[in-house]
């Protein structure tokens, strides 16, 4: 039998090359300029990738239990950065070395309720994190004015209880624990924030958050508690008492008028959470997404070595939940 094409199959081939002209061209291409165009393709993939990461979403994984039973260890959530407005990159990639950033407008504040990813601002006594660019997921409690009470683990909110998200959850006390009560009023938990204030993580406040403009008194039985948050906004140590008298940048005084939006934050995990009670309030240029979805979660104990009983860890539940 004869290998050469009929007059039909010439006639099918023709029309094909006649409507797929790239696959004539791309066969006629020296192997050069083939793999040129693949390192093309590849970094316009990149580009794309980096600018959507970058401005509208990105994937973080959650690597504690602080917001259990919402958001699980081990889930892969994915952060709307778009709606609070993005930010350009604010670290070199793999390092601490900070870059100038702008920031796209917000189709909306945070608001109570939102589960939001924001970099950790550092620990409580701390001018800056030790390690730059750590995010963090909690649940947005208080805005800006808002004033921040707990009383036996129930939160308030300027004076009304706070919605209690569906799955809230608690190790001590009256809810689903029958280990302890909750910590009384007026044991004071040495790690609580403010510095030197009476209450623990059970019966906390009121604290006003602070916003921009506002306007607190100062004097020595309440400097120590807001000495950070006044350092952190002028970017340096700038608060000192000298001969029993209040400086801030040089300049004597008994009152600070706040630059910042601030926000207070809390896990859903309430008993097992290091959040705003402990550490303070998160300022508004800290804020990165909200976190609304989740991409699916598997158990991160397992290593990677381990494949197949990786794989066979997933939760299937839990693969693209949406959470609130």
């Amino acid at each position: 039998m004869s290998n050469n094409p009929t007059f039909k199959e010439k006639l099918k081939q023709k029309i094909y090359d006649y409507f797929h002209p790239e696959e004539k061209e791309d066969k006629n291409k020296p192997l050069s300029k083939k793999i040129l165009e693949f390192f093309k393709q590849l970094f316009y993939a990149g580009l794309a990738a980096f600018f959507i990461i970058t401005f509208i979403i990105q994937n973080t994984r959650i690597p504690t239990g602080s917001m259990e039973d919402t958001i699980l260890v081990g889930d892969f959530v994915i952060v709307n950065k778009f709606i609070y407005g993005a930010s350009s990159p604010r670290y070199i990639p793999f390092t601490e070395i900070s870059l100038p950033y702008f920031t796209l407008p917000a189709l909306k504040e945070p608001e109570r309720g939102d589960i939001v990813v924001f970099e950790y601002p550092g620990d409580r006594d701390q001018l800056e994190p030790s390690e730059k660019g750590v995010n963090y997921v909690k649940r947005c409690i208080g805005l800006p004015g808002d004033t921040v009470e707990i009383i036996d683990k129930v939160v308030f909110v300027n004076g009304k209880e706070f919605w209690r998200p569906p799955y809230i959850k608690y190790y001590r006390g009256f809810y689903n624990s029958p280990f302890a009560k909750p910590l009384p009023k007026g044991f004071p938990e040495p790690r609580i924030f403010p510095r030197g204030m009476p209450w623990n993580e059970d019966n906390y406040g009121p604290l006003v958050v602070p916003k921009k403009g506002m306007r607190i008194n100062l004097d020595l039985n309440n400097i120590e508690g807001w000495r950070t948050l006044i350092d952190r906004e002028f970017g340096k140590r700038v608060v000192e008492i000298q001969n029993g008298e209040i400086y801030i940048d040089g300049v004597k005084t008994n009152s600070y008028t706040f630059k910042k939006n601030y926000y207070f934050m809390m896990g859903d995990n309430r008993d097992d959470s290091l959040d705003s009670r402990f550490w303070g309030f998160v300022p508004r240029d800290a804020v990165i997404g909200q976190a609304f979805l989740v991409l699916f979660s598997w158990d991160r104990n397992i290593p990677f070595s381990d494949l197949f009983r990786l794989l066979g860890s997933i939760r299937s539940d839990r693969i693209l939940k949406l959470i609130h």
